[in-house]
């Protein structure tokens, strides 16, 4: 039950499955290992004497050696100690060219003569890892299908998996001579051979399905095995011949769950198959009540890996009430108190997967996660920590926080990046316990640590920072404080670029100027061109520093890096010309130059500066008049998507042990893909002028996924202007799409323009594309329903290659893609607050909305989660999740609008019905229209 699961999926189980069929072969090489240590005596070595007996083992020395498998007179004891040299070389990774490989595979064949059983088991195992080529495989075939044949059981079921294992590496056609005797050997009534068929079967089905979804019935007799090995397998492999008739599917998992199965194995095996049958099928009404039953039900078994995969299967249902949770809770709480560190693990960690969802259901279970908190095993006191977090009070936050400290002194920083991600959802819940938090992030920031623990810590007090407004100044001189001794430069940079974006908008903006200056005096080239173009920003937005910011400068002008003496002299210039003319610099506002990244990618700009250079001209050069060719955008979107791909694929990496006893988070996920598809768009010269980002949406798909082409929709919002990012792919193997783009039928929405659209150049068999639309708005927020077409020309592919052919001049064509709504929550970002009774009562009544609705939802939980998409705002104060059972619940939302003005907004919900939910929403802005708007969006 390692790493916190019963029972580890059928599919990777391959290697498992053989271990458990050849506990024998383990001993074999532990007696030959103890041999070749003994030299063939009686001796003992001294237990306190460390010795291999694959000292000093060479590949040449052991093929040398093989020459003992032509002698006339065969020594079979010697033969085995050679096959395990063999053996020990291959498992270190040793490789072994073609002909060694043969050399090897045709001596141990003549080995087949012998009569030893001991060696006759060695002869096995090593043939099943030479991987023999499909012409040597015919040599051993008559010899294996003898021994499948044989009366010992042990050649049989061991002849069997060599011969599956061997075919299904070579030419699996060859399946169809022994299939004779793998369908006897299925119902063997030995257990030893009749499990050595089902998992070669499982092995076979991978590559020649065909044949043995015809072996059906044998497999459904070796189900009533009462060997519980062969039980798990057969219903392993029942389930693959079966997995893609859903209905056979269903047919097989209700029969099971009424007839009991006596391997644990096999159980938890059906628990999975059950879980996944209610997932497909939905949750709340339409759940199976025999399934769920059956689920409680294995919370009274007598096997804690049954209990605890019902247990967790529960607790992973969908849509799943508290009801439903309470027996799981129930039980997971008791493990938790188990002298079995994996049971408390286990426990733990679906406990802590659950507080995701359902803190109030894992509460109870808060006393004993708190005796967990010393445990020895650290893994499960992080667990134990993190999950404490996440269900908390808000006035157990400082208690809590004080047992924290000593424990974060104990664990290693893989552990600690853990807790920093819990203090951190712990802090955005309760937002007015920020100081204490912020406090002990500081305090944390100051201890020894790697890069990855403090890096985490400076993420985790970055979002505060812009999720809570009051958390803003103490947290940017926590980061000042931490710069001043900081070891990694990647740290100080981003800090340095936080600090000039938000330090000029504090109370005091100078006090940050000496943290940043000590920086161009202290530190490297990197950090000191950083903190250059920190003190600029500040130059920008702050006129009566600007004289000092530029005395400063100047001192920069004679530094012994370039880039820090390039940085200086722009920013000495371009400070003095605001002096003179503020709004235009170089052709750019300055803003927009310091504040902001370059509106064109580099690459188009060298291009551009270097056209300009060789053509003069009267007219000022202007970024603006940068263009892009239809080549240089598309190798700007695949670098864009490789440095995304590799940025995931690093922290999948870095963070393996966190992601696998942490649950993921594909909210997080998204919304990275998102920001990283934003930064590209920023660098498209066509969307250079429409400013910063107010919001992005969450991908809407255009297609179903079964469709031949596909087709989803990103909205980014701006001030003025909306860019509807279209991904694209086709999933046809011998078409060819060009000049792929999305029309939009704009009668139905008043308000919108067209002002630019980029198609997609080209669009091969199976690679992602991108279409965009840069639609320029002519009223505030307009909403409604777009018509979309998919247009493109068609040009016949290869086959293989997928590439056009030459032949085929291609035609256009259409495809109708699905309505793209335009909603409120579009123009809405979501903003949390510190006291929102506070921000309520402050903003009046004068810009106050009532409206009164009635939804059509089965419960109140539904319903927060529809009105939360309608809104497009923030749930406050933990308030997003009802008590069980509760008839009514009261919501509190948080928002900005477009214009920038705050929005927030009371939802008083009651059960009305099964099917009816009664609603209050009042919401309040500075401006009643904003008001008005916003409650509208609900009906």
């Amino acid at each position: 039950m390692q790493g916190g699961q019963a029972l580890p999926p059928v599919e990777a189980q391959q290697s498992d499955w053989q271990t458990q069929g050849s506990q024998w072969l383990s001993g074999v090489k532990d007696a030959a290992m103890s041999t070749l240590a003994t030299g063939g005596g009686g001796g003992k070595k001294d237990e306190d004497e460390v010795y291999s007996p694959f000292l000093g083992l060479e590949k040449s020395q052991v093929l040398q050696e093989c020459r003992v498998f032509n002698d006339p007179q065969l020594n079979p004891r010697l033969c085995a100690q050679l096959i395990t040299k063999i053996l020990y070389m291959l498992g270190q990774g040793e490789q072994l060219s073609r002909s060694e490989s043969t050399s090897i595979f045709f001596g141990v064949t003549k080995l087949f003569q012998a009569k030893d059983d001991h060696l006759r088991r060695m002869i096995y195992l090593v043939m099943k890892e030479l991987n023999p080529s499909a012409e040597e495989v015919i040599i051993v075939t008559a010899t294996l299908t003898k021994d499948m044949n044989s009366k010992q059981d042990l050649y049989r079921a061991n002849a069997i998996r060599v011969l599956c294992k061997i075919i299904s590496m070579t030419d699996p056609t060859m399946l169809g001579q022994i299939e004779r005797h793998l369908k006897q050997a299925l119902v063997d009534k030995n257990a030893f051979v009749a499990a050595s068929a089902l998992v070669s079967s499982i092995q076979l089905i991978r590559v020649n399905a065909e044949v043995v979804k015809r072996w059906v019935n044998e497999v459904q007799t070796a189900l009533q095995s009462d060997n519980q090995t062969v039980q798990y397998h057969a219903l392993a492999l029942l389930h693959m011949i079966k997995k893609q008739d859903r209905l056979a599917v269903n047919k097989i998992v209700s029969s099971l769950t009424r007839t009991p199965i006596k391997s644990p194995l096999a159980q938890c095996l059906l628990i999975r198959f059950v879980k996944k049958v209610m997932d497909e099928e939905g949750g709340g009404g339409e759940r199976d009540r025999t399934l769920l039953e059956f689920l409680e039900g294995t919370l009274r078994h007598k096997s804690d890996v049954v209990i605890y995969e019902g247990a967790n299967a529960l607790c992973g249902l969908p849509n799943v009430s508290q009801r439903e949770l309470s027996p799981a809770i129930t039980v997971l709480q008791l493990f938790l108190c188990s002298n079995k560190p994996t049971l408390r693990f286990a426990a733990a960690r679906t406990l802590n997967r659950i507080a995701m969802l359902h803190p109030a259901a894992v509460t109870p279970c808060n006393m004993d996660l708190e005796g967990l908190i010393n445990d020895a095993n650290r893994s499960i006191a992080t667990l134990a920590i993190t999950t404490l977090l996440k269900t908390g009070s808000e006035a157990g936050v400082e208690r809590l926080m004080k047992q924290i400290t000593t424990f974060m002194s104990e664990i290693a920083d893989e552990f600690k990046v853990i807790v920093v991600d819990a203090i951190r959802s712990m802090c955005i819940k309760f937002p007015q316990k920020h100081r204490l938090l912020m406090t002990f992030l500081s305090n944390m920031l100051r201890e020894e640590g790697g890069f990855t623990y403090k890096k985490a810590i400076v993420d985790t007090i970055l979002e505060l920072i812009a999720q809570i407004p009051d958390a803003k100044e103490a947290g940017l001189m926590n980061l000042c404080e931490f710069i001043e001794d900081c070891e990694f430069t990647p740290l100080s940079t981003a800090i340095l670029a936080v600090l000039g974006t938000e330090g000029p908008a504090t109370a005091e903006p100078s006090s940050y100027i000496r943290f940043i200056y000590n920086r161009v005096v202290l530190e490297n080239a990197t950090v000191r061109a950083s903190a250059v173009s920190a003190l600029a920003k500040f130059g920008v937005q702050l006129p009566q520093l600007r004289s000092s910011i530029v005395t400063l400068l100047l001192r920069c002008l004679h530094d012994n890096d370039d880039e820090v003496r390039d940085r200086a002299t722009l920013y000495c210039s371009m400070l003095q010309k605001m002096e003179v003319s503020p709004d235009d610099v170089f052709g750019i506002g300055p803003a927009q130059l310091c504040l902001q990244p370059l509106p064109v990618p580099l690459l188009a700009l060298e291009h551009a500066v270097a056209q300009y250079l060789a053509q003069p001209s009267d007219e000022p050069f202007s970024v603006f008049n940068v263009t892009m060719s239809a080549e240089m955008l598309a190798a700007e979107r695949k670098a864009a998507h490789e440095q995304s791909a590799a940025r995931r694929k690093a922290e999948n990496h870095d963070g393996g042990s966190r992601h696998q006893m942490m649950p993921g988070t594909p909210g997080k996920a998204a919304a990275k893909a998102v920001d990283a598809s934003v930064d590209y768009l920023a660098k498209i010269p066509q969307f250079a002028h429409v400013g910063p980002r107010f919001s992005s949406s969450k991908p809407a798909a255009l297609t179903d996924p079964e469709t031949e082409y596909s087709c989803a929709c990103i909205k980014h919002v701006y001030a003025r202007h909306t860019i509807l990012a279209f991904e694209l792919r086709n999933t046809i193997d011998d078409q060819y799409l060009q000049d792929v783009r999305v029309a939009l039928d704009l009668a139905g929405t008043a308000g919108l323009e067209v002002e630019v659209e980029l198609p997609c150049p080209a669009l091969p068999f199976g690679v992602a594309g991108q279409a965009f639309i840069l639609l320029r708005r002519t009223e505030a927020a307009p909403t409604g329903s777009l018509g979309c077409t998919l247009r493109f020309r068609v040009r016949e592919a290869h086959a293989e290659t997928h590439e056009p052919l030459d032949s085929s001049a291609g035609y256009e064509d259409e495809y109708a893609l699905e309505e793209l709504e335009l909603a409120a929550a579009d123009y809405m970002k979501r903003l949390m607050v510190a006291d929102f009774r506070a921000g309520w009562e402050g903003m009046g009544n004068g810009g106050e909305v009532i409206e009164t609705f009635s939804l059509t939802y089965s419960g109140l939980p539904e319903a927060i989660r529809a009105i939360v998409d309608f809104l497009g705002m923030e749930v406050c104060e933990g308030t997003g999740t009802p008590q069980d059972g509760a008839r009514t619940h009261t919501v509190l939302l948080s928002g900005a609008f477009l214009s920038g003005a705050q929005v927030l907004a009371i939802v008083n919900l009651r059960t009305e019905s099964a099917k009816q939910v009664g609603m209050r929403l009042s919401v309040r802005s500075a401006d009643k229209e904003i008001s008005q708007f916003v409650a509208s969006c609900v009906a």
